[in-house]
Parts: structure tokens; C-alpha cells; sequence
């Protein structure tokens, strides 16, 4: 409905700032988030294997991770948002391009990520 909304209106997409993330939110909860926040596309994985979009980050984080919430924002630089989840959360993450062909520089902010 927000797409049609945006198409029928004119309106534009506004894009968000940040966000919060913490462990119980699930993994497609996170994906889809990020997604709208700023048009990129976010990788999670368990190992080396992609993560199940149902499971928690609190079910596949690392025993020793800290958990909690993470609070993210678009002036974040990729590298640095990676190395955050993965301290915070014990949980791999990877930024890719919009139509997630390529992963995203990580010199760039999140919100470069999307364009």
C-alpha cells in the first residue's frame, strides 16, 4: 500500500535517519528495516551460510556477544556498522548495493549505500 500510496499521491519516500536494532528482532525484521532506512541491501549471516529470515539475532548471535540494542544512523560509515553488529551481536553482516549484485564500499556512509 505505500508504494501504491506514493505512486497514486506523488509523494516522496523520506528516508530514515536511524534506527534501533536489538535481539529480538528477527532477521527479515532487520533486512527490511534497513532496506527502507536507505535503499541498500543487508546480508546476515550464521557462519558462512546466509541467516533464516525467522530466526532472532538473539538466536544466532555468538554465546560471548554483548546483545542489547544497537542504535544506527544514516552518517554511519559501512565498515564502521559492521564491525558494531559484529562486536555488539557476534553476528556477520554485510552491506550490498540496492539490487544486492555487489557489496557496498565500506569508506561510504549508509545512507551513500542506497544511491
Amino acid at each position: 500500500f505505500n508504494m501504491l500510496s506514493n505512486c497514486i499521491f506523488g509523494t516522496k519516500k523520506q528516508i530514515m535517519a536511524d534506527f534501533t536494532i536489538s535481539g529480538k528482532m528477527k532477521v527479515k525484521t532487520l533486512k527490511a528495516n534497513f532496506k527502507e532506512a536507505y535503499g541498500s541491501t543487508l546480508r546476515v549471516y550464521v557462519g558462512k551460510k546466509f541467516a533464516d529470515d525467522d530466526s532472532t539475532l538473539a538466536s544466532i548471535r555468538k554465546a560471548d556477544a554483548k546483545g542489547g540494542e544497537v542504535k544506527i544512523n544514516g552518517r554511519m560509515l559501512i565498515g564502521n556498522f559492521e564491525s558494531k553488529i559484529l562486536e555488539e551481536f557476534g553476528i556477520k553482516i554485510q552491506v550490498a548495493t540496492p539490487d544486492d549484485t555487489k557489496l557496498a564500499d565500506d569508506s561510504i556512509s549508509l545512507t551513500q549505500s542506497g544511491k
